[in-house]
C-alpha cells in the first residue's frame, strides 16, 4: 500500500525513498541542465510543472532510454500502459506477431529496449515451443507485464528453480543480489536448461517455501504471496515457465500493478477509438495522399494521442526541429 505523505508516523526520509521523489527531481534537473537553452524561453517554473505533471499522468516514459523506464515501479507501470494504448489495435484486429516484431514495436517507444527482455516474455507465452512462433497481443502483453515489472524477482526465482532441479537443498539456495540487466540469465543457459525443465519440474511445496523465504528478504517488488501459493497448490509438479504463465494470467496480480485493464476489457478504449476513427476518416478523404506516408503519419498521431502530455524535453525538441515555427504544436493537449 502507498504511504500517506501527510501521516506524521511516516518519516520524511522513508516517504521520499518509497515515492522516488528524489529520483524524479534529479532527472528533472539533469534534463534542464542538458537542454537549458530550450527551456529558458519558457521559464524554469513552467518546465518543472510540465515535468511533474507528465510523471503524475504516466506519460513521462515515452521515447526515454531503457534505464529510465525501468528505474521505478511507477515508470514500469507507465510504460506498460503506454505500450498497451499505442498498440491495442493489434489485439483488436487479431493479428499474431513474432517476438522480433514485438521487439520492434517496443523499440519505437524506447529505442534501446533490450531484446533479452522480449525473449524472456516470449518464453513465458510459448513455454516449450520455438521462440519464433507467433503470439497474440493479449498473451504477449500480460507475459511482458510480468517479466518487465517483476524482472529482479523472476531472476531470483529462476536461480532457486535451477538449484532445486540440480538437487540442492532449499537451505543452500543462493539468491542473486544484482539488479543489473547485464546479470540476466543468458539465453543460451536458459535453452540448455529447457529440456531438463520439461522432463522434471520441481516439487511445488518446496518451491513455494523457497519463494516465501525469498520474499522475506527481497527489496524489490514481487507478486502477492497468496497468489503464488494458490498457483503452486494446484499442481503436483511445476516448471518455471508454467509457473510464470499462471502468474501472468492472474487477475489479482494485474490489478496490483494497476497498468492494464482486465483481459475482458483489454480491447476497450473509447477515447482511442474516437481518435482512430478521425484519423481513418482524414486519410480516406485526403486527395492524392500516398498510403504509406499516411500510415506513418497515422501511427505518429496515435502515439501522440496515447501520450497527451509527453515529456517536456521531447516535445520542445520536436518543436525546435520543425520548420522553424515557434508555435506550440501541443498547445491543445490537456
Amino acid at each position: 500500500s502507498r504511504m500517506n505523505r501527510f501521516s506524521p508516523s511516516v518519516p520524511a526520509e522513508e516517504y521520499l525513498a518509497e515515492s522516488n521523489v528524489l529520483f524524479y527531481l534529479s532527472d528533472a534537473v539533469t534534463q534542464l541542465l542538458e537542454h537549458k537553452e530550450e527551456y529558458t524561453q519558457f521559464g524554469v517554473i513552467r518546465y518543472f510543472a510540465e515535468y511533474f505533471s507528465s510523471v503524475k499522468n504516466s506519460n513521462h516514459v515515452l521515447f526515454r532510454e531503457f534505464s529510465y523506464i525501468r528505474a521505478t515501479p511507477h515508470n514500469r507501470a507507465s510504460f506498460l500502459r503506454v505500450f498497451w494504448r499505442c498498440y491495442r489495435q493489434i489485439g483488436k484486429s487479431g493479428d499474431l506477431l513474432s517476438m522480433l516484431e514485438y521487439r520492434s514495436l517496443l523499440q519505437l517507444l524506447c529505442p534501446d529496449f533490450p531484446v533479452e527482455m522480449v525473449q524472456s516474455a516470449a518464453r513465458i507465452v510459448l513455454m516449450d515451443d520455438a521462440i519464433d512462433c507467433l503470439m497474440s497481443f493479449s498473451d504477449f502483453l500480460y507475459a511482458f507485464q510480468l517479466q518487465f515489472y517483476y524482472q529482479e524477482f523472476l531472476d531470483s526465482v529462476l536461480v532457486i528453480y535451477q538449484d532445486l532441479l540440480a538437487g540442492k537443498s532449499p537451505n543452500t539456495v543462493i539468491v542473486p543480489t544484482s539488479t543489473s540487466i547485464e546479470q540476466l540469465p543468458s539465453v543460451a543457459a536458459e535453452e540448455n536448461d529447457k529440456e531438463e525443465q520439461q522432463q522434471d519440474g520441481v516439487e511445488p511445496s518446496v518451491f513455494s517455501q523457497c519463494i516465501d523465504d525469498l520474499c522475506d528478504r527481497f527489496k524489490h517488488s514481487f507478486p502477492s504471496r497468496s497468489s503464488m501459493r494458490e498457483i503452486l497448490e494446484q499442481t503436483e509438479k511445476v516448471s518455471y515457465y508454467s509457473f510464470l504463465m499462471s502468474l501472468a494470467k492472474d487477475e489479482s496480480i494485474n490489478q496490483t500493478i494497476g497498468a492494464l485493464p482486465s483481459k475482458a476489457e483489454l480491447l476497450i478504449d473509447p477515447e482511442m477509438d474516437q481518435e482512430l476513427d478521425k484519423l481513418i476518416a482524414q486519410i480516406s478523404v485526403s486527395p492524392g495522399s500516398n498510403s504509406s506516408g499516411s500510415a506513418v503519419g497515422a501511427l505518429k498521431e496515435v502515439q501522440r494521442k496515447a501520450s497527451p502530455r509527453r515529456n517536456f524535453h521531447h516535445r520542445r525538441r520536436m518543436e525546435v526541429e520543425s520548420d522553424g515555427s515557434t508555435e506550440e504544436t501541443d498547445s491543445s493537449e490537456n
